[in-house]
């Protein structure tokens, strides 16, 4: 097995714990489904960025209510780009797997599409 990451995004409607636990949720477990992960052993660690405008709630919330109590996860803000999508969270999982990166398929959603126009599974 290879060492791989695996990058997602999506966006949120508010600063709302709720929504943003919710919306991390619904990331993780769109990134778990597409990657055919079912193992949280094979889950290296987890890292999590919001922008400035998110502080309602730390995302790694929603990895530990999906189960990953085992991995080490980091929540950490995003670079203030001036422009730069507002209420968005982000996350780049480490993951053990067999695929190639390019059988790896990164997940944007909702807004944070646009982030990344240039990924298949960002359409």
């Amino acid at each position: 097995m290879a060492v791989r990451g695996v990058r997602g995004a999506i966006s949120v409607t508010a600063d709302e714990s709720a929504l943003v636990r919710e919306a991390a949720t619904e990331l993780l477990r769109e990134i778990l489904r597409r990657n055919a992960i079912t193992d949280f052993d094979d889950v290296i660690s987890a890292v999590f960025t919001t922008t400035e405008d998110l502080n309602s709630a730390f995302p790694a919330e929603a990895a530990r209510a999906l189960g990953m109590n085992q991995v080490p996860l980091l929540c950490a803000r995003e670079i203030p780009v001036p422009g730069s999508m507002p209420l968005c969270i982000r996350v780049l999982l480490h993951i053990n797997t067999d695929r190639t990166p390019r059988q790896i398929e990164h997940v944007y959603l909702r807004e944070a599409q646009k982030l990344r126009p240039d990924i298949k599974s960002a359409q």
